[in-house]
């Protein structure tokens, strides 16, 4: 897998809490999800899990909404899971009609269910930009979004940028090399970085007991327009169980742009 899991966690810990907990088995595909859900009332979602290094160590968004409406929204996705416990039966969650929060729209997309439609949107926001895209995810692999940031950069028509791992996208190369040599995928993410605007954060190799570096934040802006949840930019990330919040916000999505401009200023070019 060129993406590396979550650390595992200590499973007689987690369950001498005085509340109960289930383990969603999370081979091949993930469960993915960082959020919750308080009083019914608020979600805090994003890309942070919740370990000593995704806290200290790793670039990462959280957003919190205060919605009765979205926290129903969220409630029904954790009790599908709940009850399937099975990632692929995930993510039967209504992204339509938006839920308007402080004037904003804003759409949950919960995958497996969605992940095809949830890349397809990204990639349809992408080329209907008119003047910024800014993107941080640790690897970028998803075809329709690959094929849209090509086509946005053969224009030169708008102000595109963004960061990645560094280490992670050269891990996928590598994997695909290995086990899928005939990809039509990386010529394009070879042509793409090679000539975008994108810095790479050259984080640990995945190892179990490694240092967990990653640059780990999944943030897509166009425009007004903020994706930002557990999505990375991939293939694999269409499959799992995983949560985004589209919201459509010109403040929010400038303090996105201004967050993703400052972390891939900390970082080289990527080269690969």
């Amino acid at each position: 897998m060129p993406v590396p899991p979550p650390p595992e966690t200590n499973p007689p810990l987690v369950e001498s809490l005085p509340l109960p907990t289930l383990g969603i088995p999370g081979v091949p595909d993930l469960m993915h999800h960082k959020f919750v859900i308080r009083d019914r009332e608020a979600v805090w979602t994003g890309s942070m899990n919740w370990t000593d290094d995704a806290w200290s160590r790793q670039e990462n968004v959280v957003v919190t909404v205060a919605s009765r409406r979205l926290a129903r929204r969220y409630e029904a996705g954790f009790d599908r899971l709940w009850t399937t416990r099975s990632v692929r039966r995930s993510g039967r969650v209504r992204t339509w009609p938006a839920v308007t929060v402080g004037g904003a729209p804003i759409r949950p997309w919960f995958c497996p269910r969605n992940g095809e439609r949830l890349a397809r949107r990204i990639a349809r926001a992408i080329l209907d930009a008119r003047s910024r895209i800014r993107i941080a995810s640790p690897v970028i692999t998803s075809g329709p979004i690959l094929r849209a940031l090509l086509r946005r950069l053969d224009a030169a028509d708008v102000d595109l940028a963004g960061a990645v791992d560094a280490t992670q996208m050269a891990e996928v190369l590598r994997h695909w090399a290995r086990d899928n040599p005939d990809t039509w995928k990386a010529p394009l993410v070879r042509d793409f970085f090679g000539r975008a605007t994108f810095t790479g954060k050259l984080s640990t190799p995945y190892a179990p007991e490694a240092l967990h570096d990653y640059m780990h934040a999944k943030v897509t802006v166009c425009d007004d327009t903020a994706f930002v949840g557990s999505f990375n930019l991939s293939r694999s990330g269409e499959e799992n169980a995983e949560d985004v919040l589209e919201i459509r916000d010109p403040a929010l999505a400038d303090r996105l742009a201004g967050f993703v401009d400052a972390v891939r200023g900390r970082f080289p070019r990527v080269e690969l």
